[in-house]
């Protein structure tokens, strides 16, 4: 975790400036849950990054992930951050969840099921995959 920490703070320093950040309400909002030391401080990171719009067609694309087992029930928000980097076509979901998003034996899942539904595939990659191997 300390080295995952480190890595983050590394690319948020080195490499946003690189991209067009966008985030969402349900980020924001599981950001504020629970007690944890970094809490303000990552709130107050996001908090200039722009909001993705929460379309009324979220929910059946989130119904079809769950549905398809893409995306585990008990995990509601990952369904529902995919969908949203889908819908808006983001090219990708920066992130440290290897287990249901940034997955590479998921990848292939999402593929299928986001081309059946006509939805755009972004790359989902963790802050060491989204930089380049020279400094910026």
């Amino acid at each position: 975790m300390v080295a995952r920490r480190n890595w983050t703070r590394e690319w948020w320093k080195s490499y946003r400036h690189l991209f067009r950040l966008v985030t969402s309400e349900a980020v924001m909002a599981e950001l504020a849950e629970g007690e944890y030391e970094s809490r303000d401080k990552a709130i107050d990171l996001l908090e200039p990054v722009d909001r993705l719009s929460v379309p009324d067609e979220l929910a059946d694309i989130v119904d079809a992930y769950l549905a398809n087992h893409l995306m585990p029930r008990e995990r509601l928000g990952d369904a529902l951050h995919l969908a949203l980097a889908s819908w808006h076509k983001c090219d990708f979901v920066l992130t440290w969840n290897c287990r249901h998003i940034a997955n590479a034996n998921k990848f292939e899942h999402i593929r299928i099921l986001n081309s059946r539904l006509g939805l755009f595939v972004p790359a989902l990659v963790t802050p060491m995959e989204l930089r380049t191997e020279e400094s910026p």
